[in-house]
């Protein structure tokens, strides 16, 4: 291996290592509000990577109707939820966020596609359009086991995943996709040619985690979410809905994923089920992180992206085990460090 070749591996592994980043602070984040170990991130990626490739090909994505759908179950749950206190207000307002949400969206992307209005555009439908899945998707699995223990908690977001994986097979078939660069820009950093997607990738990235911890330390919203993380109990005293977190939470999560979908479907073809490796590689960094870290997630996730571009060059076989190693020893270092604790009664 000589120097160009490390440098080529490098800004590989930074690149994957920016969006694992992402996935990595959206795991955390939704756990901290939670408890849910969130295992389908991965299929807000492929979702957001499939959606945007099909609207860049200049045709309708199926995930526009499962918004609809989704959208819709979720207004029934809420209608169920509070039949013996529904009032009028309440109606108009779940009817506007769970049935006109999806319909603008749906209208939208019906006047926008044909225009062929460009990579922007459709970045910003593909938001609109997964976005709002983390919500509702909330309110229909996880909300009415919000109290439940993580174990049945993590039991359900492996049926969830199981459920969006097969889901994606339905609506973007077997074979994968991929879409054009979002810029073709490039230029030589010494011996290493750069390309303006990994620019790109890098500042979306810090972006991201940029507008979070704003988000987070300078906002009413991110203040009760950071309260919620601390003590559900707690904040419900003080008058913090939790189940409003959690949505939150999730339509954060839900986001993130899609942005993270859309900077690597042009770099690679994805497949239905190709989020669930993705988002096992920033779980990887989650918990490194310690589920509880975000700087720490986001440099670990780092340190993954570029074990895994090393290891792709001497081990191409192995390289999927090597990534996955690193989660031992801190494993077994957190079991050391932390001692042992019974099991506590929920």
């Amino acid at each position: 291996m000589d120097l160009t070749i490390l440098l080529f591996l490098l800004q590989d592994g930074m690149t994957s290592g920016a969006i694992y980043a992402l996935l990595g602070v959206a795991l955390v984040l939704v756990f901290a509000v939670t408890r849910v170990i969130f295992i389908p991130q991965g299929e807000f990626v492929t979702y957001g990577a499939l959606t945007f490739a099909v609207l860049e090909a200049g045709q309708i994505p199926g995930t526009m109707w499962l918004l609809a759908g989704a959208g819709a179950l979720a207004f029934l749950f809420e209608l169920w939820t509070h039949r013996r206190e529904l009032t009028a207000r309440l109606l108009v307002h779940e009817a506007t966020l769970k049935l006109a949400l999806p319909a603008v969206v749906a209208g939208l992307t019906h006047v926008l596609v044909p225009m062929k209005a460009g990579p922007f555009v459709n970045l910003l439908l593909t938001i609109a359009i997964i976005g709002p899945l983390g919500p509702y998707l909330y309110r229909i699995a996880f909300q009415p086991n919000a109290d439940a223990s993580v174990l049945t908690l993590l039991i359900t977001a492996v049926g969830v995943h199981l459920a969006m994986m097969g889901m994606g097979l339905i609506l973007f078939g077997a074979e994968g996709l991929r879409a054009p660069p979002i810029s073709n820009a490039s230029f030589t950093l010494g011996p290493l040619p750069v390309s303006g997607q990994s620019i790109g990738v890098y500042l979306v990235t810090l972006g991201l985690i940029l507008a979070l911890w704003l988000f987070f330390d300078r906002t009413l919203m991110g203040k009760a979410l950071r309260a919620t993380a601390v003590n559900r109990i707690g904040a419900r005293l003080v008058g913090i809905r939790t189940s409003l977190s959690g949505r939150i939470a999730f339509a954060l999560a839900a986001t993130i994923g899609a942005i993270s979908g859309i900077l690597i479907v042009p770099v690679t073809t994805i497949y239905y089920d190709t989020g669930f490796i993705v988002g096992l590689k920033g779980f990887v960094a989650a918990i490194i992180g310690g589920l509880a870290s975000y700087p720490l997630t986001a440099a670990a996730a780092i340190v993954v992206g570029i074990v895994e571009a090393l290891a792709s060059f001497f081990a191409s076989d192995l390289k999927e085990i090597i990534v996955f190693m690193l989660i031992i020893p801190v494993l077994v270092w957190r079991s050391i460090a932390s001692g042992h604790h019974d099991e506590e009664e929920e």
